[in-house]
């Protein structure tokens, strides 16, 4: 590990013109940033301590809840409010990681953890555009059983490995930013990239600009479910993920449907036509299985993965049914 300045944050105003240099990451829980600078592939100059602004609450406000970007992952997934309310965000910070990890990682740190590409983690594969831009993708002629079927380029084919914010993206989430031009509120959907010949920028945050909250709208009902599919029951990424929201009128008919997967593209994928084909459907098989029909269109599976399509839209079928309410 290279050697690294240390500086702590007295502020938000002092954590943003800190986080100007292009050298300087800043730490909260720091359960994917040092990971990443013990092999080489994170190298800042500077790490800047955030852990002590007051960014940890979680609040209730007339226009729905505020998630400190500081909250512990454990604290958000068991805040009653979050139990209640958003039932999806607090399945998918259990499925996401250990009870280890959950009590240390933040809900800032978690939308910025970056992908679990063994060729990105591994410095000796040189080949990484992601981490070398210009290098060239090993993995699109290594193996990439675990990579992105919709989305990708021909410079990256990762995938984004987190659970939270694809439960967010169904829940139409907005981020709070500071940064060195003011704050701005960011539309989950729009927090994240698609590799283009960029792929080195998993974000749209500018230089120096830090999470400072989450905002979740107020849900007119309660149905919600986060599914993850994935090679074993213990900690391990998704193969697909899939978060549901639905509301439903007395006779059961859908009237407002968000389907967002995980483990597919570069970012959490939400799939508009899925939802479209749901709106006034009576809850069923038959709803469940139209909606799965149209999602993913625009699927380009390589030649280890094309199994995720078959079961992206099985996934869907089996999350929404374990959404719904039956008339």
């Amino acid at each position: 590990m290279r050697p690294f300045a240390y500086a702590r944050a007295t502020d938000v105003t002092s954590a943003v013109a800190a986080g100007r240099d292009v050298d300087a990451r800043f730490l909260a829980g720091g359960t994917n940033l040092l990971d990443l600078m013990k092999t080489g592939v994170e190298r800042p100059a500077q790490l800047i301590d955030i852990t002590r602004l007051p960014l940890a609450a979680i609040e209730e406000r007339p226009a729905g809840l505020r998630i400190g970007a500081l909250a512990r992952n454990t604290d958000v997934a068991n805040h009653p409010l979050v139990r209640t309310r958003y039932p999806v965000l607090s399945q998918a910070l259990v499925a996401g990681a250990s009870q280890q990890l959950r009590n240390m990682a933040t809900v800032g740190g978690n939308l910025m953890q970056r992908t679990r590409c063994p060729y990105f983690y591994e410095p000796s594969f040189v080949e990484c555009n992601k981490r070398a831009p210009g290098s060239g993708c090993a993995a699109r002629l290594g193996h990439h059983r675990m990579h992105a079927i919709v989305g990708h380029s021909e410079l990256c084919i990762a995938t984004y490995p987190g659970d939270m914010a694809v439960a967010l993206l169904a829940l139409d989430a907005i981020v709070q930013v500071a940064g060195p031009d003011g704050d701005r509120a960011i539309p989950i959907g729009e927090l994240h990239r698609l590799p283009g010949d960029t792929p080195h920028l998993d974000t749209n945050l500018r230089r120096g600009e830090l999470i400072t909250a989450v905002d979740l709208p107020l849900p007119a009902a309660p149905r919600s479910f986060y599914l993850k599919v994935r090679d074993r029951t213990s900690y391990a990424f998704a193969l697909v993920s899939v978060a549901a929201v639905l509301e439903q009128d007395t006779q059961g008919v859908i009237r407002r449907a968000r389907l967002a997967l995980g483990g597919v593209a570069h970012k959490p994928w939400r799939v508009p036509e899925a939802e479209a084909r749901l709106f006034g459907r009576p809850a069923g098989d038959e709803a469940w299985r139209a909606a799965a029909e149209v999602a993913l269109p625009e699927a380009r599976p390589m030649r280890d993965n094309a199994f995720k399509v078959e079961l992206a839209r099985r996934s869907i079928v089996r999350a929404l049914a374990a959404t719904a309410v039956l008339a």
